[in-house]
């Protein structure tokens, strides 16, 4: 089939490059986002998937919008047979949707119905699901409630952050989408309505929702900052400034490693060599890698080292 590939960040790139090397099928054209200003100096970057896109020679389209009638009418001169799409990051009008004849094919990292929209993976780690995965479903006006062609499915593992989750997914699921695509081809897979109980949603965890709250139970400390890794990046406030914090390890026998330290309040700190303990709602949780705000990223030990936290200084 001919194909115009829709996506924008590194996620997208094992789908792209599945459909790529297929021999069934050929990638005429990408589409994604504008590029986009990033970094301490604000300048512009191609997106992930434009630049694999550029290196293999195929056309890359830039809307601002997807109904931006320029747009849909280039979309129509090429008459792809189906758009598959990876995390492209905008929404699809109708007048997009009905330009190829097999529709748009979406992957998306979660088991539908469960986990609709712009987060899936994040919201998954974040309540503590035990199993995840991905599913290939066309895409309709409604928010991710297309029939869905096929899933697979991912083991969450305890230590597991959401890049780390998502970077399998988007393995397993680029062999998904081509034998997905190969099926629809072939006339041999047919889409199948999602349920209608079992739904969940997944909006975008803005920087906001990323502060770590230590009158919680450490459990939950633990799945926000895993859940918040790499992005948007979980944080707390030290002294008035705010310090980004890397994934954090459960410590039930804290005493054990800090005399007293199962004792700690929310947010009360507790240091012994390169050990730095936080207390929670439960039981303590110990710091790995933070940041500083306008500093490196530095393991919690020399993060101590350099502030010395008094006992009276509290995280939060």
């Amino acid at each position: 089939m001919r194909l115009v590939f829709a996506g924008t960040p590194q996620t997208a790139l094992p789908p792209l490059r599945a459909l790529l090397d297929s021999p069934r099928h050929e990638v005429v054209a990408v589409v994604t986002r504008p590029d986009a200003q990033s970094g301490r100096g604000r300048k512009l970057h191609t997106s992930p998937v434009a630049e694999l896109a550029e290196s293999a020679g195929i056309e890359v389209l830039r809307p601002a919008k997807a109904g931006d009638p320029e747009f849909l009418a280039r979309l129509k001169a090429i008459d792809p047979d189906c758009c598959p799409v990876v995390a492209y990051g905008a929404l699809l009008p109708q007048s997009a949707l009905d330009i190829p004849r097999h529709g748009w094919i979406n992957l998306h990292f979660s088991l539908l119905p469960a986990w609709r929209g712009a987060a899936p993976v994040q919201h998954a780690v974040l309540h503590g699901d035990p199993i995840t995965g991905a599913a290939t479903f066309q895409i309709v006006k409604a928010l991710d409630a297309g029939p869905v062609y096929g899933v697979v499915t991912e083991e969450i593992r305890p230590a597991d952050t959401s890049g780390e989750l998502l970077a399998r997914l988007s393995e397993a699921g680029a062999g998904l989408l081509a034998a997905t695509l190969d099926g629809v081809e072939d006339g041999t897979l047919e889409a199948r309505p999602q349920p209608a109980e079992g739904v969940s949603y997944a909006p975008k965890i803005e920087v906001s929702d990323a502060r770590a709250d230590w009158t919680a139970p450490a459990m939950r400390v633990d799945r926000l900052v895993r859940a918040c890794t790499p992005n948007p990046g979980a944080w707390t406030e030290f002294r008035g400034a705010r310090l980004k914090l890397g994934p954090v390890t459960l410590v039930p026998d804290a005493s054990a490693i800090v005399p007293g330290a199962g004792a700690l309040a929310p947010g009360q700190i507790a240091v012994a060599k390169d050990t730095v303990l936080v207390g929670t709602a439960t039981h303590p949780v110990r710091l790995g890698e933070v940041q500083p705000q306008g500093k490196r990223l530095m393991t919690a030990g020399e993060w101590a080292r350099g502030v010395r936290p008094a006992d009276d200084d509290r995280l939060g």
